[in-house]
């Protein structure tokens, strides 16, 4: 058995901001990971010169990101250019006034939704739209891709509390690789899940597959799905705690890469939809960075049953996808490189939690202490930046900082 200061649960980007921030205070720290890899959900692949991210990918917010500054200073490149889907003209299936006329439709939704969380009544998003409208199926695809979940499934009432600067940028490197970078000076222990936190004595004492460890407190930075599975269980067990983390379901949203022979005939930094006319549809970011790859967005309730397939799934939608769209000529060139599947992901069970009913009170619920030795922290935690990086980021320094102002109280008594 190993005695610690703190104990950080989860190397994603919470924990691994709470142990550089732990570390700051002078506080002895490890950190458990049970993936062996840091990261979470942020996960950059390397792949032929191309850094390509399987989870969080875009510095949202970026000018007001603590990742964005990270990132320079060790080194990272943030791209600052216009992104292809910032309403380019977008392909040959989405003509340019078929786009003026959806951006319009998505505005008005925005708009009937901030109205509609000041009414005494929550609704859905989804109960806000126009019966039969043109581009219904469409909005709630493009919200599958941005919060993992359809309109049915988000509060009017929670839906504009996400605080959005609409800056979105990029690490060229990878988002996931600046995340694993910054954990660099860190005492990192990884495939080595914490499976029982007990509280029950003066010292906490997390169990591990690797041994024991005691700790005067814990930062807690793993998604909700572990902690309402009791993946990670408290013992004695902490009732609110799990409400509250199945108050908090992760919403999906999926990534496949393929190859392209021959790309340079295809627009850089150019988007397609597979259809503009429902919501089962993949959205495709045609060379990224110039690189001869295209990157396919899944999200929602076609996500996870395309994960349910298995391995290559997303992929064979992805090429027919495309096919369809930009001629069947092209798919002998469309090779898979990769592809996610975070709803199958033991140690994340989903992507990313979203504006679901009761999730505002969730998150405040789940990420108050407990007895001033228990934190927590993620993106899930995070009251107006939930779903991010930066909102996770933000948590971990947050639970950090109130961890060490209860052991200075505590060594003061």
């Amino acid at each position: 058995m190993r005695e610690t200061d703190v104990v950080v649960i989860g190397a994603g980007a919470a924990g691994i901001a709470a142990a550089r921030t732990l570390a700051k205070g002078k506080l002895a720290t490890v950190v458990l990971e049970a993936r062996d890899r840091i990261g979470g959900r942020g996960f950059t692949q390397r792949t032929n010169g191309m850094s390509l991210d399987l989870g969080c990918g875009y510095l949202h917010s970026g000018d007001e990101n603590e990742w964005t500054d990270i990132a320079e200073t060790l080194g990272f490149t943030v791209d600052r250019g216009k992104l292809g889907w910032e309403r380019s003209a977008i392909t040959a299936n989405f003509p340019a006034a078929q786009q003026d006329d959806y951006w319009e439709a998505w505005e008005e939704m925005e708009e009937r939704a901030d109205k509609a969380a000041k009414e005494a009544t929550d609704r859905p998003v989804s109960a806000l739209l126009k019966p039969g409208a043109r581009w219904n199926p469409l909005l709630d695809a493009l919200t599958t891709y941005l919060n993992g979940a359809e309109l049915d499934r988000m509060s009017a009432r929670e839906y504009s509390v996400y605080d959005d600067s609409e800056v979105d940028w990029r690490v060229r490197e990878g988002y996931g690789a600046l995340i694993a970078a910054y954990a660099a000076p860190l005492d990192v222990r990884l495939a080595c899940p914490a499976t029982v936190i007990d509280h029950s004595g003066a010292r906490l004492r997390v169990v591990t597959p690797q041994g024991d460890l005691t700790a005067r407190a814990v930062v807690v930075a793993v998604p909700p799905g572990l902690i309402g599975n009791e993946t990670l269980r408290f013992a004695p067990a902490i009732p609110a705690k799990l409400e509250a983390a199945h108050a908090l379901p992760l919403g999906i949203a999926d990534k496949v890469f393929l190859a392209v022979d021959g790309a340079e005939d295809l627009p850089a930094e150019t988007i397609l939809f597979g259809s503009t006319t429902k919501t089962a549809t993949g959205l495709y970011s045609l060379r990224p960075f110039g690189w001869p790859v295209i990157q396919g967005y899944f999200g929602g309730t076609f996500a996870r049953a395309l994960e349910m397939k298995g391995d290559g799934a997303l992929a064979a939608v992805a090429i027919d996808e495309i096919c369809a769209v930009m001629g069947n000529a092209l798919r002998p060139r469309l090779h898979p490189i990769v592809e996610s599947a975070w709803a199958r992901d033991p140690w994340a069970l989903g992507s990313y939690s979203y504006s679901g009913f009761g999730a505002r009170a969730g998150r405040a619920a789940l990420a108050a202490p407990v007895d001033e030795r228990l934190f927590f922290a993620g993106e899930h935690c995070s009251d107006t930046d939930f779903s991010t990086a930066h909102g996770a980021y933000r948590t971990g320094v947050k639970a950090a900082r109130q961890l060490i102002k209860s052991l200075s109280a505590t060594a003061r008594a």
